[in-house]
């Protein structure tokens, strides 16, 4: 691996690269973060004795905007712990090929922990589909935490993932998506016939009713699809991230899905998490699974912060290189939304556990406090 010179080592997490194509990006491997594990005093204590290492994989692609962040964080465990708990981060791909890999690395403790989109598992769990957003449901960060973290969202997630011999640490706050394409798109009509890379699962079913191709690969696969010519337009993260890994070069317009204000509304908070083994999260400490609570919850605000401020410096830079940026009108977002609500609720049919997050985030969309919803919306639709 080639050494970085003294300018990029101390590069801040959160600046875009001079020089962001695709290709210098991969070559970069992992880069050693500027950013300290905010709000947490050493830990000393007789538990430091029984130190444990994790091996934890991000879905950020190395050099990439949100993996520098991931990796500064994890590395600083081991001195904010006092010890008890190191962490040895690992971008996309580098223990786990793709994501069913993954996902069973960390249940088989190949992997003692993972910082995933959550809304990859919508096909192992389908409540996941509700643990991230989904099209033209809650749209604010905000809400989600209160959701999680208020109305009792987490511990509903701890036992649906304790099922899997997982502990759900929490959610991880990063952005919202958008869709890189190859031809303008100014509305819904203009989607049908087109090849999308999209997530999967709600996303995927939604786009499909608008005569959408999906297909499902992962952030690292995006560019050379798009540069072949094998999917005419791809979402992913937001644009920081997303000119990270090239994506100006080989598309000239953005689609905004979502009205004026609004980034997103097929995916606009596109929630990450911490999970981690349950036999590895036991072995710690009572103490040191508080302490990686509380980091969680302080590093979800400080990578969000940080990619925002990204964004909008990358959306000068892909505007700058020719990008057009698109959004939907209001007729196509009520469309999206009449489209959408149908597609919820069949989710959540899926089984139980899908069935009581929903119910729990439907009567806050429906609370008029919150005005996502009101009965006309959702008359004549069963559970």
């Amino acid at each position: 691996m080639t050494d970085k010179s003294t300018s990029e080592k101390n590069k801040v997490p959160g600046e875009a690269p001079a020089d962001s194509s695709r290709r210098q990006i991969l070559k970069a491997g992992t880069l050693a973060g500027g950013a300290l594990l905010l709000g947490a005093p050493h830990i000393r204590n007789a538990e430091a004795a029984k130190a444990q290492t994790w091996k934890v994989q991000s879905s950020w692609d190395a050099g990439t905007t949100g993996y520098k962040l991931f990796e500064a964080w994890a590395n600083a465990f081991e001195e904010k712990s006092g010890g008890e708990l190191a962490v040895k981060p690992f971008p996309a791909k580098a223990v786990a090929a793709d994501n069913n890999a993954l996902f069973d690395a960390v249940r088989t403790g190949v992997l003692q922990a993972m910082n995933p989109f959550t809304l990859y598992w919508s096909g192992k769990i389908p409540a996941s589909v509700f643990l991230s957003s989904y099209p033209a449901g809650p749209d604010q960060t905000s809400h989600w935490d209160t959701m999680f973290y208020g109305l009792g969202m987490l511990e509903m997630t701890r036992e649906i993932f304790g099922k899997f011999g997982l502990f759900y640490v929490g959610p991880i706050q990063h952005d919202a998506n958008i869709i890189h394409s190859k031809k303008p798109v100014a509305s819904l009509d203009q989607l049908k016939g087109m090849k999308i890379r999209l997530p999967g699962g709600m996303v995927s079913q939604v786009f499909e009713q608008f005569g959408v191709s999906t297909t499902s690969m992962p952030g690292s696969d995006i560019y050379p699809a798009l540069e072949k010519g094998t999917i005419d337009a791809a979402d992913y993260v937001g644009p920081a991230i997303n000119l990270d890994l090239g994506f100006a070069e080989v598309t000239k317009y953005i689609i905004c899905m979502g009205p004026p204000g609004q980034t997103s509304l097929y995916q606009p908070v596109d929630l990450m998490d911490l999970t981690v083994n349950m036999r590895a999260w036991k072995r710690l400490s009572k103490k040191m699974q508080v302490f990686v609570e509380e980091q969680v919850q302080t590093y979800s605000v400080h990578h969000f912060v940080t990619i925002q401020k990204a964004n909008v410096q990358a959306m000068e830079t892909f505007l700058k290189k020719g990008t057009k940026v698109s959004r939907l009108s209001a007729e196509d977002v009520t469309r999206f939304r009449k489209a959408a609500i149908p597609v919820w609720y069949e989710w959540a049919r899926k089984n139980k556990d899908a069935t009581r997050v929903f119910e729990l985030q439907r009567d806050f969309m429906l609370n008029p406090y919150m005005g996502y919803l009101d009965q006309a919306d959702v008359k004549g639709l069963k559970l």
